[in-house]
């Protein structure tokens, strides 16, 4: 059954994600026909409004980690302390956000260029600009969810879908992860964090045949389906098909260094251990 902690945290990121559209939305509507000047008044405006709601969702899937795995009556104490600020202010790719956040004045540029009109590329920008800004709300969020799993020894994750979800999700749900197995996602990606130990982590499971039995998973070729229907792996029909994961990128140049994200870490990382001592290292852990 899952922990109340988790539906509550999700439903409080939900929230904060509306609220800040709303707020980043209302900004987007000051921009004029001359990008650049009016996004130097925009921009940081732009900017401070993600950052602070960053934060809360960092805040939030660091505080509800601790919280789930009470409930289910597993707690651990962690060996070092969340820092929710190294999340704020930062692309879930490790880029400066304002670099992020400007290109949507980047891609309305690009759409005159093409030949659409200024206010119809503003629109678009828009558009693009609402998909990253719910997407680094989101990492945000769960991105300290993982570092207060990785700070707990033997607390790994399970990935909970939320139906309806694409294939790619779906195959992958209701699996334990080791916590520093990285968490695989995609634009817009309502995925779940689910910390749990290994022998406990039937209690929150998602069975991946059952989201496509039930028609709960998007985007399916018609070849992939009936060949699920006709009792093919899901798994093995998806990963057969797949050109490209779309997932995030694990590391970039912030402030003149090499700082690596998060799922950089757990991608280089050989060992819980080893995660921690990096994240350590890379200020997700104090």
């Amino acid at each position: 059954m899952l922990p109340q902690a988790v539906s509550e945290h999700y439903a409080a990121q939900a929230r904060l994600i509306v609220a800040t559209l709303t707020l980043t939305r209302r900004e987007w509507a000051r921009m004029t026909e001359d990008f650049d000047t009016s996004w130097r008044v925009v921009g940081p405006r732009m900017l401070a409004l993600t950052t602070s709601a960053q934060l809360g969702a960092a805040r939030s899937g660091a505080a509800y980690v601790p919280e789930a795995l009470a409930e289910l009556g597993t707690p651990v104490e962690p060996v070092a302390e969340v820092v929710p600020a190294a999340f704020a202010g930062v692309a879930s790719d490790g880029r400066p956000l304002d670099s992020l956040l400007e290109h949507s004045v980047v891609t309305a540029k690009t759409a005159v260029g093409n030949g659409v009109a200024p206010a119809e590329a503003l629109a678009a920008a828009g558009r693009w600009l609402d998909m990253v800004v719910h997407t680094q709300v989101a990492d945000a969020a769960r991105g300290a969810a993982s570092v207060g799993i990785a700070a707990r020894p033997k607390v790994g994750w399970v990935r909970m879908v939320n139906p309806p979800c694409c294939s790619r999700c779906a195959i992958l749900a209701g699996k334990w992860f080791r916590s520093n197995q990285g968490f695989q996602r995609h634009p817009r990606c309502d995925c779940r964090h689910i910390p749990s130990l290994e022998d406990t982590a039937d209690n929150v499971g998602t069975d991946p045949n059952a989201l496509f039995a039930s028609g709960q998973v998007k985007g399916l070729t018609s070849g992939q389906a009936q060949a699920i229907a006709e009792g093919a792996d899901p798994a093995r029909v998806i990963n057969a098909t797949r050109k490209g994961s779309g997932m995030t990128t694990t590391e970039a140049a912030v402030k003149g260094r090499v700082r690596l994200t998060p799922d950089g870490i757990y991608k280089v990382a050989s060992s819980p251990e080893q995660a921690r001592d990096l994240l350590r290292t890379h200020g997700y852990l104090r």
